[in-house]
C-alpha cells in the first residue's frame, strides 16, 4: 500500500488496534488453529524483559590477539540463559547437542539443510499435495539453497507413509537426505524402519517436528532421535507452548558442529534473547507438565473429531481412530459435496462467530487444552462448529459465555 506521513492520531489508532485484538482473540474467541498456542504469564513477562533490547555475538576467534567467545561485553547472564534453554531442549528431545538460536521453524530448516547438504544435493520431502510444508516445495527452500527436492509420496486421506515405497525410492534415487515432517499430520511415521533403510544408502534422516514438537517433548507422539533421526528441528509455538521461534537437536557431534559453524554471520546474527528466555521457561514448564499436557491434547483431538463426526461435520480418519496428534482434519471434498461450502468458506463462517480454524480445513486442540478444555467439552465445541458453519446460526453469545468460563490457564 502507498505510504504516507505519520499523523498525530496514529499512536492512538495503534493502541486501539492492539486493544481490540486483545479483546477479540484473547478473550472472546475460541481458537482452534493448529499452528498457535498459549504461552504462560511467566513466558510473556520474559518476552518483555530487558533482554528484548540486548545483543550478543557468539564468536570463537581471535580479536587483537586475544581469544574471545562473544563479540560483546555485558552478556554474563544472557549466555547462561541460552545454555539453560539449550540443555532443556536436549533433555526433552533426548539429544546430546542442541541450539535455540533459530528465529523460526523455517529458519531452523535452513540452519540444518544449508550446512549439511551441499549445493546440488538431492533430498526426499513430503510435498504440499500430500500435506507437506510448502517451504520444501520446488521454488522455495530448495531453490534458495541450491538443492533438488524429490517428492516423498504419502497415501490416503490420513497421509500415510509406505515403507516399501520409501525403500524403493531411496535405493533408486540415492538422495543425500530424507526430510520428514508435515503441515497436515495426524499420525506418527514408521520411523525406525525408514531410518534404517535411509542409513543403509547413506542418507541423513532430518525430522521437521514443527507441528508436533510439544507432543514429542511430552512423550506422546514419537521419539525422533531415539527412533533413528539424525537431526530433529522445528518451531516452538504450535503444540509446544513457547513463543514463536525455532530450535534443533542431534546426538551427533559432527553434525552439530557443521550446523553450529554455519550460524553466526551466515544464517543468523542476533538471536533475540528475550525470546530465548521465554522459550527456556516454556521448556522447563514442559519438563514439569509436558506429559499430561500432551496426553490431554491427543485425547481432546480424538474427542473433537468423534463429536464432529456425530454432528455430521465431515472429518477424516474415522476408521483409523481419527488422529494421534493435536490436529483434526475436515473432509473438504465431502464438506463441499454435501453442504456446498469449501473449507475456506466454512472457516469464514466460523470466524464470524468467533471460532477460529484454518482456511484449509485443519483444526487444532493445543490452545484449547492449555485453556483447560477436556474431552467432555468437545461435544459442545463440535455443536457450536456445526451450528456456526453448517446451520448459519448466530451463536456468538453462547461462544462468548463458553469462552469466558476458561479465563485461566492449565498445565502451568
Amino acid at each position: 500500500m502507498p505510504l504516507s506521513k505519520g499523523k498525530g492520531g496514529e499512536e492512538r489508532r495503534l493502541k486501539q488496534l492492539l486493544d481490540a485484538h486483545e479483546r477479540w482473540r484473547a478473550r472472546d474467541c475460541l481458537n482452534l488453529l493448529a499452528s498457535e498456542n498459549l504461552s504462560s504469564p511467566t513466558v510473556q513477562r520474559y518476552l518483555a524483559s530487558d533482554l528484548s533490547r540486548r545483543y550478543t555475538l557468539p564468536l570463537d576467534q581471535m580479536l587483537h590477539g586475544e581469544k574471545v567467545d562473544n563479540g560483546y561485553a555485558g552478556t554474563r547472564y544472557t549466555d547462561q540463559v541460552e545454555e539453560l534453554a539449550s540443555r532443556a531442549t536436549g533433555r526433552l528431545l533426548h539429544g546430546k547437542f542442541a541450539s535455540v538460536r533459530p528465529l523460526s521453524g523455517h529458519v531452523a530448516s535452513m540452519c540444518v539443510l544449508a550446512p549439511l547438504l551441499p549445493k546440488g544435493a538431492r533430498y526426499l520431502a513430503v510435498q504440499p499435495v500430500d500435506g507437506g510444508y510448502d517451504g520444501y516445495a520446488p521454488g522455495y527452500l530448495p531453490a534458495v539453497l541450491g538443492h533438488e527436492v524429490l517428492p516423498l509420496p504419502l497415501h490416503g486421506p490420513t497421509h500415510r507413509l509406505d515403507v516399501e515405497e520409501v525403500s524403493e525410492l531411496l535405493h533408486r534415487d540415492r538422495p543425500q537426505a530424507l526430510v520428514l515432517g508435515q503441515s497436515f499430520v495426524l499420525f506418527p511415521y514408521p520411523l525406525k524402519e525408514v531410518a534404517k533403510i535411509a542409513h543403509e544408502v547413506g542418507a541423513l534422516v532430518l525430522y521437521d517436528a514443527s507441528h508436533v514438537m510439544g507432543l514429542i517433548m511430552g512423550g506422546t507422539f514419537q521419539d525422533p532421535l531415539g527412533e533413528g533421526a539424525d537431526v530433529v528441528f522445528g518451531s516452538t509455538h504450535k503444540s509446544l507452548f513457547g513463543p514463536q521461534g525455532g530450535l534443533f537437536a542431534t546426538d551427533r557431534e559432527d553434525l552439530f558442529q557443521q550446523i553450529d559453524a554455519a550460524l553466526t554471520w551466515r544464517i543468523l546474527d542476533n538471536a533475540h534473547w528475550n525470546r530465548i528466555a521465554g522459550l527456556a521457561q516454556a521448556l522447563l514448564e514442559t519438563e514439569r507438565v509436558g506429559a499430561p499436557y500432551a496426553s490431554r491434547v491427543v485425547e481432546n483431538s480424538k474427542a473433537l473429531a468423534k463429536a464432529l463426526d456425530q454432528e455430521e461435520v465431515p472429518v477424516i480418519g474415522k476408521d483409523e481412530g481419527y488422529t494421534e496428534s493435536h490436529q483434526v482434519h475436515l473432509d473438504g471434498e465431502e464438506l463441499k459435496r454435501k453442504f456446498g461450502v469449501a473449507p475456506p468458506g466454512f472457516a469464514r463462517r466460523l470466524e464470524a462467530q468467533n471460532l477460529i480454524i484454518d482456511l484449509v480445513g485443519r483444526l487444532g486442540t493445543a490452545e484449547a487444552t492449555r485453556l483447560g478444555l477436556k474431552p467432555k467439552d468437545m461435544p459442545k465445541v463440535a455443536r457450536l462448529i456445526k451450528e456456526s458453519g453448517l446451520d448459519r446460526k448466530d451463536v456468538r453469545r453462547e461462544i462468548a459465555a463458553f469462552r469466558h468460563r476458561y479465563r485461566g490457564m492449565a498445565f502451568l
